[in-house]
């Protein structure tokens, strides 16, 4: 299943996290990241994945 979320973390990274943590603050985090640049969305949600 984390193959599956990385794989969606990479195409759209607040999926990923949303898929792992829910509409928490590590979400909305990662909807701002992304906003401001796509690698640094990437990057926090591959983290999020990998760290749980």
């Amino acid at each position: 299943m984390d193959l599956i979320r990385i794989l969606l973390a990479i195409l759209l990274p607040p999926v990923g996290v949303f898929l792992q943590v829910g509409f928490g603050l590590h979400f909305w985090i990662n909807i701002l990241l992304t906003l401001l640049g796509y690698i640094p969305g990437i990057v926090h949600a591959v983290w999020i994945i990998a760290r749980r």
